[in-house]
């Protein structure tokens, strides 16, 4: 009988799982990297990687070298002349200007010695006033202000407080950055008071300069800077001292009167010897105490020309009184004019300030008296 082959289940079982094995099989997978036998694009890939990377290093190293003599270069200070809220804007302005120009060196003094701080007292609604004063005597821009200071040792500046109207300091601001001729003090301009305001000035003055005067000044005055610097210079046999036009009057007590006094019943029927308010000077000294008093320690009238003469009486000052502080009309002596009680009505102030620049003996006449006059007898 023919013998046949029969294959087992088990045959059949083999064949069938090698088969899924090899349909099973992963597929193949390209190397991460060619041999560097394989094609040129990736040769130009290696190579375009290592220029990025030298480019970020050559990156990295500028920016540390620059950061480096960026620490070594000492650093530009821009000093503000400021103590507390009071500061003197050309002094930060020069400060400014020096730094910008890379001469850091040129210092501005913090605390400058002068012979003498002129505050000329100014207001928000005072500007036309302003422009009439640096269209006269007072100097138009900050390096006539400058040279003025060193010629005659006189620093001058307009003085105004503060306000919280936001408008009036963006104003004064602009002029500020214009001229930058004012000496800001910490005085509310919105509850005005002048007896405080001076007190305020006397401090800001005291603190940012060494000055041998503080001189207070109206804004309606036409002043001859060079014989004021004059007068200040003399040898004084006084340390304490104070210069004015001094006078004596009646106090005022009836509250519809101008120059009402409410404290009038501590002084009586008149006044003791005081200098008028638009222009006087107080020694160094003498401003020293009251920078020095507690604000409490001081009463104050309502009259400021009044207020400073009571403080001056409670102290041992010497009252030197001089007219050429208050003269009506220009002349070969004047220092200040101003035409009390004229002016104390409606009066246009920019006329009235360029007519007396056009007469010689306000403006171009010499410093110093003719030979012959003697000051002492005036």
């Amino acid at each position: 009988m023919p013998q046949h082959n029969h294959s087992s289940a088990y045959d059949f079982v083999d064949d069938d799982d090698d088969l899924l094995k090899k349909k099973r099989k992963p597929p193949y997978k390209a190397p991460l990297f060619l041999p560097t036998s394989s094609t040129g694009p990736s040769r130009r890939i290696v190579a375009l990687v290592l220029i990025i990377a030298a480019a970020c290093v050559a990156i990295g190293v500028s920016g540390i070298a620059f950061a480096a003599a960026a620490l070594r270069r000492p650093p530009r200070i821009v000093t503000v002349f400021r103590c507390g809220r009071a500061e003197d804007t050309l002094r930060t302005f020069r400060s400014k200007s020096l730094a910008a120009a890379g001469r850091e060196e040129e210092v501005v003094a913090q605390r400058p010695k002068v012979l003498a701080v002129v505050g000329v007292y100014t207001g928000f609604g005072a500007a036309d006033r302003r422009a009439a004063l640096r269209s006269t005597w007072f100097p138009s821009d900050s390096d006539a202000l400058w040279r003025l200071d060193h010629d005659t040792g006189l620093a001058l500046r307009f003085v105004i407080g503060w306000t919280k109207d936001s408008k009036n300091m963006t104003t004064l601001r602009k002029e500020i950055d214009m001229h930058h001729d004012f000496l800001l003090i910490d005085a509310d301009e919105d509850n005005l008071n002048l007896s405080h305001k001076t007190l305020e000035f006397f401090k800001a003055a005291f603190n940012l300069f060494d000055a041998e005067f503080y001189v207070k000044a109206d804004d309606d005055i036409y002043l001859r800077p060079d014989r004021l610097a004059t007068l200040l210079a003399k040898d004084r046999a006084h340390r304490l001292s104070y210069i004015g036009c001094m006078k004596k009057g009646p106090v005022v007590t009836d509250p519809d009167m101008k120059w009402y006094e409410s404290s009038g019943k501590l002084i009586g029927d008149e006044y003791f010897l005081h200098a008028h308010g638009p222009i006087y000077a107080l020694s160094a000294d003498s401003v020293a105490f009251l920078v020095n008093a507690r604000n409490d320690s001081l009463r104050f009238f309502d009259n400021e020309d009044v207020t400073i003469g009571s403080w001056m009486l409670a102290m041992n000052v010497d009252h030197e009184d001089n007219k050429a502080l208050c003269e009506p009309i220009c002349s070969p002596t004047s220092i200040a004019v101003w035409s009390n009680p004229r002016c104390l009505d409606p009066c246009n102030l920019q006329d009235k300030l360029m007519e007396l620049h056009n007469i010689s003996s306000c403006s171009n006449s010499s410093t110093l008296p003719p030979e012959g006059d003697d000051d002492d007898e005036r």
